[in-house]
């Protein structure tokens, strides 16, 4: 929510690894959009101790400065360092939009965050794309560090996880297609990006060279107003582009949070067309944890983006996330199933949580359940079931019950850190 001591002041958030997709987009905003400002904090120089800080128009800088690291971390000095430069850019007024473009790794989650916590309205969040770099970065996983990209000594990131949840937490996509020194997309990028992330509005820039400088939209104030004469109609002020009214449609802090938890998250349903295709594996039975860690790799490999939940039988109180993209997996623990808490505590879940619970809900297991999708050109739909399948309990040790579960080897003691 918006603090009432502050100046109106709407801001977007614009992101992504594609970096002359996003510069694209951020210059079709100032051109659309005239008067707002853009402010920037570039990284890359953060191993010399320095955070720089750039804001600036549809005419040029208008200031530069930079910003110290806090505690050796570059996403933290630009935390400190962002809600003041909007609340002056507020104070001024006049300013119809203020876009933060992210650098590279940031991601859009943690800045929207701040943003609002700060007491501003986020109007919108934006990834920028480039369909055809969708499958080469799913498929990278090269640590941020050897790019020069990590954001902070500590960042283990890698670029393929980084830039699937600047994809997948962002509402709008951004599409810079025929981009300088970009290969041409084809129907196969594109639909790619339409089964990683259904739900987003996707707005395509159109011709936006992102190394010139943007055109200022049409002067309003009064110095520039043709002189009035009886016979003159005013004219009509200009039609917003779908991008800037994309920038401005609002956008829920929260909403977004939830949709990206492992418990409620909005994942992708059965897709297959154009060479990609999305499976969804939905079972009510838990996996062997010995089973399924013999075949990580394999299904790790399976496809360029697999996501979702899952529940181990020696871990039967345990919600475990899945997070799988360039060809390594994370797996957390995401907190309890819900089945597992007693009734008291479901009052302080959240009701999004509570509702996700009830879509799953079984008479002898609550919410425990295998929910994981798997997203991929040429996908192996029927030799990734069998897979599947193959982890789960077998009928006899299903029977044995959850007291001969709690006795099956622990292998994943270690991605977990137990």
């Amino acid at each position: 929510m918006s603090r009432p001591d502050l100046p109106a002041l709407p801001v977007v958030i614009v992101g992504g690894l594609h970096a002359d997709a996003r510069r694209a987009t951020v210059a079709r905003l100032l051109a659309d959009v005239p008067g707002s400002v853009v402010l920037h904090h570039d990284l890359a120089t953060a191993a010399a101790g320095t955070v720089v800080r750039t804001v600036r128009d549809a005419t040029g800088v208008l200031s530069a400065g930079e910003a110290p690291l806090v505690n050796d971390c570059a996403c933290c000095a630009l935390r400190e360092d962002l809600v003041p430069e909007l609340r002056r850019l507020a104070d001024a007024g006049g300013t119809p939009l203020a876009v933060v473009e992210l650098w590279d790794s940031v991601e859009p989650k943690a800045m929207a965050e701040v943003v609002t916590a700060g007491g501003f309205t986020v109007t919108g969040v934006i990834t920028a794309v480039d369909p055809a770099l969708v499958l080469p970065y799913l498929g990278n996983g090269d640590d941020l560090a050897e790019g020069g990209l990590a954001a902070a000594a500590t960042d283990q990131r890698t670029v393929a996880d980084t830039f699937a949840r600047q994809l997948e937490y962002a509402p709008v996509l951004a599409l810079a297609e025929s981009l300088p020194g970009s290969p041409e997309a084809d129907d196969e990028d594109r639909e790619l990006l339409a089964q990683l992330h259904p739900t987003a509005r996707r707005v395509p820039l159109g011709h936006v060279d992102p190394g010139a400088p943007p055109t200022p939209g049409r002067p309003t104030g009064p110095s520039s107003a043709p002189e009035a004469t009886p016979e003159a109609a005013p004219e009509p002020a200009p039609a917003r582009s779908e991008l800037a009214r994309a920038a401005l449609a609002g956008f829920d802090v929260e909403a977004a949070a939830a949709a990206q938890h492992p418990a409620c998250a909005l994942l992708p349903a059965e897709a297959d067309a154009h060479g990609v295709a999305t499976l969804v594996w939905h079972r009510r039975r838990p996996f062997h944890p010995e089973r399924l860690y013999a075949a990580l790799e394999d299904l790790t490999c399976a496809a360029a983006r697999s996501r979702g939940r899952f529940w181990l039988a020696d871990k039967a109180d345990t919600l475990l996330h899945w997070d799988a993209a360039g060809g390594a997996l994370c797996v957390e623990s995401a907190g309890p199933w819900l089945a597992s808490l007693p009734d008291a505590a479901w009052e302080m879940v959240p009701p999004v949580r509570r509702a996700a619970a009830a879509l799953d809900w079984h008479p002898e297991h609550g919410d425990r359940c295998q929910h994981l999708v798997f997203t991929s050109p040429g996908l192996d739909r029927d030799g990734l079931e069998r897979l599947l399948e193959s982890c789960l309990l077998t009928d006899d040790e299903y029977a044995a019950g959850r007291a001969a579960w709690q006795r099956l080897p622990s292998a994943f003691d270690a991605f977990l850190e137990v």
